[in-house]
């Protein structure tokens, strides 16, 4: 008997052994996202005060007047003077399909290939790769998160008036191109099951408006996103409970999403996922995850920095 719980102390033992190597000192979190103006900035910084990991936390964003002052590299900085002795990143993003998540990889040194555009949007706010000696790894982002599930079930019940009787549609930003908008599709349809399980709607649909794609393409998203919620109201007799996917509220769920929804018979409010304390637990399971990841999964990167190089801007971004 007494042999076979030591065996399985031991099996045990090693099963944590990838993550306890990871812990021989504080882990610092560099919470990085999009940016917008002084209110969106803030609200990420909310939440990188509420994220309890052990170790010092501090924030980063790519785009926005908030980019310069707070640059990957000064954050890393500061994690590392703060006692660090590692370095996780958490993207504030919906998804891992992006273009600012390739930004950020780039920033990691996940990879060595980035393109013009993301390449001016990082130059321009002067933001390079750190020059730091901890070993620095990267999360996923939102994705299929289930901490994001249960924000998004608390934001349409806030204003559901009967959720078993009526039908709850989630909207995204979403990608450019068609292999990353099924990725997005992929990841969000298990959120949108864990928000019906969670909440009892009659039928939950997701979608994505596709916001910087061309005209063609985003007309053709909103087009299927309104027969969608319509044939919902067909379905239940009631208002559609509408609610974004979004990280913070800004243009596209006050202005756009209300536009290209308009006469159609819902509920809508357009809170963000932000500032939801929720959004702190869904960083804290990231690095959680990524910590006890074997290295082969999240590698620690090389600590040279490598200056971005200019290029003309080309298009718009994705989130």
């Amino acid at each position: 008997m007494s042999r076979r719980i030591g065996g399985t102390l031991v099996a045990a033992l090693l099963c944590l052994a990838p993550a306890l190597a990871a812990q021989d000192g504080p882990v610092g979190t560099l919470l990085i996202a999009h940016g917008g103006g002084p209110a969106w900035d803030a609200q990420v910084q909310t939440i990188a005060g509420l994220v309890n990991t052990g170790g010092p936390v501090e924030v980063s964003f790519l785009m926005g007047p908030g980019a310069a002052t707070h640059r990957f590299q000064d954050a890393a900085r500061k994690l590392e003077q703060g006692g660090a002795k590692s370095i996780v990143v958490v993207p504030m993003l919906v998804s891992s399909h992006s273009g600012h998540y390739q930004q950020i990889r780039w920033l990691a040194a996940q990879t060595d290939t980035l393109d013009d555009e993301m390449q001016h949007h990082l130059h321009m706010s002067g933001i390079e790769r750190a020059t730091v000696r901890v070993p620095i790894r990267m999360s996923r982002a939102i994705d299929d998160s289930p901490e994001v599930a249960r924000v998004l079930a608390e934001r349409a019940l806030a204003i559901a008036t009967a959720p078993r009787r009526q039908a709850l549609f989630i909207v995204g930003h979403g990608p450019n191109s068609a292999e990353d908008h099924a990725d997005w599709m992929r990841n969000l349809r298990p959120i949108a099951d864990s928000v019906r399980a969670a909440t009892g709607f009659r039928d939950v649909k997701i979608g994505l408006v596709r916001d910087d794609a061309p005209a063609e393409v985003r007309a053709e998203a909103v087009r299927a996103i309104r027969e969608t919620i319509e044939l919902q109201h067909m379905a239940t007799g009631q208002p559609v409970v509408v609610v974004p996917v979004l990280i913070s509220t800004g243009s596209v769920s006050r202005e756009k999403l209300p536009r290209d929804l308009a006469g159609l018979p819902m509920i809508y409010r357009g809170d963000a996922l932000l500032p939801h304390p929720g959004l702190a637990r869904w960083v804290e399971a990231r690095v959680r995850q990524t910590v006890a990841a074997p290295a082969a999964q999240t590698a620690a990167v090389p600590q040279t920095a490598q200056p971005v190089t200019p290029a003309p801007a080309a298009g718009a971004h994705h989130h």
